[in-house]
C-alpha cells in the first residue's frame, strides 16, 4: 500500500511543478501580451491530480486535520470503536465516490468529450482522481483493520 501510496504522491508533486511552471510562465508572457491560451485547462487538470496524488499518503501520514476536542476526554475503548466506525464509513464514502468518478470518467470516454480549448481528451485525468479516491479508499480500510486489531488507538 505505501509504495502506491507514495507513487501517487510523486505524480501528484510533479503535477504541481508542473502546474507552477506552467502558471508562472503564463504569468510572464501577459508581460508579452501572448499568453497561453489552455493555461486555465491545464491547471485545472493539473490541479485535480495534485489532489487526488496527495489524498492516501496524506491519511497513510495522519496528516489530516483532525478535531478531537471532544473525543479525547473518552476513554480508549470508545476512541477506538468510534475510530473504527469513522474509517469504515469513510473507507465507504471515498470507495463510492471513486466508483462514481470512474463511471463518470467512462461516460466522458465513450461520448468522446473534448476540452474547450486545448481539444484534448481528459477522461485519464479523471480516472486518475478516481484512482486516488479509491486508493484512499483501500488506505482507510487499512486503518479500519489497524484499529480493530490494536489495543491503543493509532493517531
Amino acid at each position: 500500500m505505501g509504495i502506491f501510496s507514495k507513487s501517487f504522491m510523486v505524480v501528484g508533486g510533479a503535477a504541481l511543478l508542473l502546474l507552477v511552471l506552467l502558471a508562472t510562465a503564463n504569468v510572464g508572457l501577459r508581460f508579452f501580451h501572448a499568453p497561453y491560451s489552455g493555461t486555465y485547462e491545464l491547471v485545472s487538470f493539473l490541479g485535480a491530480l495534485v489532489t487526488a496524488g496527495a489524498l492516501a499518503h496524506t491519511q497513510r501520514r495522519k496528516d489530516h486535520i483532525v478535531v478531537d476536542i471532544l473525543s479525547e476526554k473518552f476513554p480508549p475503548g470508545v476512541k477506538r470503536f468510534l475510530d473504527a466506525v469513522n474509517y469504515a464509513a469513510t473507507s465507504l464514502l471515498f470507495g463510492v465516490i471513486a466508483w462514481q468518478v470512474w463511471v463518470w470518467g467512462e461516460k466522458i470516454k465513450i461520448g468522446g468529450e473534448l476540452s474547450e480549448t486545448l481539444k484534448i481528451s481528459y477522461y485519464p485525468f479523471v480516472y486518475a482522481v478516481a484512482a486516488g479516491f479509491g486508493l484512499l479508499a483501500l488506505v482507510l480500510l487499512v486503518d479500519l483493520l489497524k484499529t480493530m486489531v490494536r489495543s491503543e488507538v493509532p493517531r
